[in-house]
């Protein structure tokens, strides 16, 4: 059970979370979890660069170990990449202290000041000691529209239409570079992409 748009109360659980980005020109912010990943993330990059288009990666500490060249190549493609701890952890069924230290350990390879909870699970407690430490990152980005791309109940083109149908300008819009998404990621990412360009959208980093 996920909800495609994120609802007001959800966004009111977590008010110090950014859950969109308000902007008054045609503004999408694009973000990717999970990665680097040796195919699905090669390909985003390509995408992203055909439509002259910028996003925002939350990466997990052991996948940037293995694929550092990966890592390296987003950032030097001009994306943001953002801390999603270093094993995928669940914060509502993880100790306060051992999520912390998996943050931190994914900290050493990632130099962000953007973190995003897995699953958009994390509890009060993590967020304030989090934001205790001033070496780890302060920014907690959520997202406005789900795209779906995790289900694999759905296609590619119902990921496309769940983007399409919800997102607006300022909205923060999550896929994923990973083995399982990548049947839907695939076919919806370079449609997203074509459609809001079309309608004159930008695609920026969150910072």
């Amino acid at each position: 059970m996920y909800l495609i748009k994120t609802p007001f109360w959800l966004r009111a659980l977590y008010p110090s979370c950014t859950w969109r980005i308000p902007n008054k020109e045609k503004v999408i912010y694009l973000s990717f979890d999970d990665g680097p990943h040796p195919t699905a993330t090669p390909f985003v990059l390509e995408q992203l660069a055909k439509y002259n288009a910028k996003a925002s990666f939350f990466c997990i500490g052991k996948n940037v170990a293995a694929y550092p060249f990966i890592f390296d190549q987003i950032i030097k493609e001009g994306h943001a990449v953002g801390n999603h701890t270093q094993n995928h952890l669940n914060g509502w069924s993880t100790k306060t202290e051992t999520y912390i230290q998996n943050i931190e350990l994914a900290a050493e390879k990632i130099s962000s000041n953007l973190f995003r909870p897995p699953y958009g699970r994390i509890t009060s407690a993590q967020i304030k000691q989090l934001k205790k430490n001033p070496n780890l990152p302060q920014h907690i980005v959520m997202w406005d529209v789900l795209s779906g791309d995790f289900d694999i109940s759905i296609t590619g083109e119902q990921c496309t239409r769940n983007v399409i149908k919800h997102a607006k300008s300022g909205s923060i819009i999550v896929f994923h570079d990973s083995t399982k998404a990548w049947d839907r990621m695939s076919v919806a990412l370079p449609k997203v992409l074509s459609h809001f360009k079309q309608e004159g959208y930008e695609f920026r980093v969150i910072v």
